[in-house]
């Protein structure tokens, strides 16, 4: 650098940046020697931070504004340097300015298929790709971890590391939705929500915010699409054999325009043994969905649980149900005599004297005499 440079810096005494890229983040502000003149202007513009750094270390930060630089307004720089009585010459520290703006249209994708297990097809790999927007939210953490003395860092620089946040947290959320890959497409807002709240964190380590996420297409591999698009034309076409009868008629029709009466009675043959062909498969698959349609009668209904009470030293006790009650005879808490009731009856009446008790007691000994 010439002498005239080395004076015009010197004399430095505003100090601005106008962004005239679309992808620049952070750009040093140039002179000579990182000189700055005493009672300097400053000049941040909206969506600008300026940043002052010490010797490596973050010193002051300026938002949107006008200011004279001086020891009042640089407290930080004034304590590091040591200025006790203000500056009686240019002094030095490296200026960056930071832009906030929102960087929008970002891209992302997959580089390779991602692989999941579907709920109907099993085992697929997918593709999906999209576009998310993001700004410097934290200046001075976004110089410490992430510009260094990078002098002029662009989004280029950093797209690929977010990138690789984005497509590690949409594989994992993709995977733990369960989603049917037929219904992602309907998802794509609830995904889109789902992973920028994940990422959001990740970006925030470097300073950054995510202002949008979108989710804008996911795809399945190129031969499984076509067996796909195979099954779709099959639900479209529907009625197989009536299908069938059209085409075979089609064809009959071509063949008498293009070759005549012979030909005529040939593709007639052929057709019709297409058609037949064809017509009993599917015959046999209309057999086979009718044996799949029938429908097992239903179990008769469980009968009622019976609820016995019963009487004990001069309480009624219970309900109790018959397993209870079986359990209450063998153990003699119930006895021959013993007063019961149940739903139906006009009256208490002795145990033995209840059908579903009598049974019981048959199976137990009387007393030894």
């Amino acid at each position: 650098m010439g002498l005239f440079d080395k004076l015009r810096g010197e004399f430095v005494d505003i100090i601005e940046w106008l962004d005239d890229s679309s992808d620049t983040i952070v750009y040093r502000f140039q002179r000579y020697n990182n000189e700055i003149k005493d009672n300097a202007q400053l000049i941040v513009r909206e969506s600008q931070v300026a940043v002052f750094v010490d010797q490596g270390r973050v010193a002051d930060v300026f938002v949107p504004g006008r200011y004279t630089l001086n020891t009042d307004n640089l407290p930080i720089l004034t304590t590091l340097r040591g200025w006790k009585f203000g500056f009686e010459s240019a002094y030095k520290a490296e200026v960056y300015f930071v832009n906030t703006r929102t960087f929008t249209d970002q891209k992302w994708g997959t580089k390779n298929p991602i692989m999941l297990r579907d709920p109907e097809f099993g085992p697929l790999r997918i593709r999906a790709f999209g576009t998310y927007t993001f700004k410097v939210d934290n200046a001075t953490k976004f110089i410490e971890e992430i510009v260094g003395t990078d002098g002029h860092f662009k989004v280029e620089e950093i797209s690929d590391q977010l990138r690789n946040f984005i497509i590690t947290r949409f594989t994992n959320t993709v995977a733990n939705s369960k989603i049917p890959v037929l219904d992602l497409a309907a998802n794509y807002d609830q995904l889109s929500a789902w992973i920028e709240d994940k990422i959001r964190p990740e970006f925030a380590t470097y300073g950054l915010l995510v202002n949008k996420f979108l989710v804008e297409n996911i795809s399945l591999p190129e031969e499984v699409e076509k067996v796909l698009d195979k099954r779709t034309s099959m639900g479209i076409v529907g009625d197989l054999s009536k299908y069938t009868q059209f085409q075979t008629a089609d064809a009959i029709r071509e063949s008498a325009e293009n070759g005549g009466a012979g030909n005529t009675v040939v593709g007639m043959g052929m057709g019709y043994g297409m058609m037949n062909q064809m017509m009993q498969a599917q015959n046999q698959m209309n057999q086979q969905q009718q044996q799949e349609r029938k429908v097992t009668p239903p179990p008769p209904p469980v009968p009622p649980q019976i609820e016995i009470f019963v009487a004990q030293n001069g309480q009624q006790t219970g309900p109790f149900d018959l397993t209870t009650v079986t359990q209450m005879v063998k153990n003699g808490t119930i006895n021959r005599d013993t007063l019961v009731w149940k739903t139906g009856m006009a009256a208490w009446q002795p145990a033995t004297d209840v059908a579903e008790l009598s049974t019981i007691f048959s199976q137990i000994p009387p007393p030894l005499v």
